[in-house]
């Protein structure tokens, strides 16, 4: 299986790039030593962070530009680093789902770039970033039925499946042993992911019990 960005994508954004890490994970509930790290970073960013500052973060000003050029509105679909820097600044917390979740969402909120993390088995054929036509919608975790159009979407075989706002209910992360892509959305070059994928990494190894991991950047 092979993750790309379609030249529709590159034509509109040139800058559009994917971290990718690939690893086989026990997906489980999160260890205490976990879920404090998550909770004092939530902690420590609140204090960092304004509701107004939060969209200067560089990671999500590149993101919501590359949404107005792609023609979605950023405002309609707040990228998930925004979204969930907007809860931790009003102090509405983050919910605790499991441990890829969770390492999913500390690195998320850390770096400024929105994350997914997907089943590969629940994949077909290969991966593209691209914008699906008007009209398109998919089922999303906890939101019901989204519009997609003009957003920059990952779709494969079967049809599109996340997002940096919000993923589709199919590819999910259950518990169980699984298979795992975790794909780093980034609007302003592939140099930027390079800690933030290591970081990852290890956060994997330390906290998920992650032997192996295989890094890719996608430009």
């Amino acid at each position: 299986m092979t993750f790309t960005i379609s030249p529709a994508i590159k034509q509109c954004w040139p800058e559009t790039a994917l971290g990718l890490l690939l690893y086989q994970v026990q997906v489980a509930p999160s260890s205490p030593q976990l879920l404090a790290q998550f909770d004092q970073t939530v902690a420590s960013l609140a204090q960092q962070y304004t509701l107004d500052t939060i969209a200067k973060h560089p990671h999500i000003a590149a993101t919501r530009q590359a949404y107005k050029a792609l023609g979605a509105s950023p405002h309609e679909h707040r990228n998930a680093a925004e979204a969930m820097l907007r809860r931790v600044v009003k102090q509405a917390g983050l919910y605790h789902i499991n441990n890829v979740v969770e390492v999913n969402n500390l690195i998320s909120i850390s770096s400024g770039y929105a994350i997914g993390s997907y089943d590969l088995d629940q994949l077909q054929g290969q991966v593209v970033l691209a914008c699906p036509p008007a009209g398109a919608r998919y089922e999303g975790i906890g939101k019901g039925s989204l519009s997609i159009a003009h957003m920059p979407v990952l779709t494969d075989d079967l049809g599109p499946f996340g997002n940096p706002s919000s993923d589709s209910r199919r590819a999910m992360i259950q518990p169980g042993l699984r298979r795992v892509a975790s794909v780093l959305y980034a609007f302003d070059g592939a140099e930027g992911l390079v800690p933030w994928m290591q970081a990852f990494e290890e956060a994997l190894r330390t906290h998920c019990g992650v032997s192996s991991v295989t890094q890719q950047r996608i430009e």
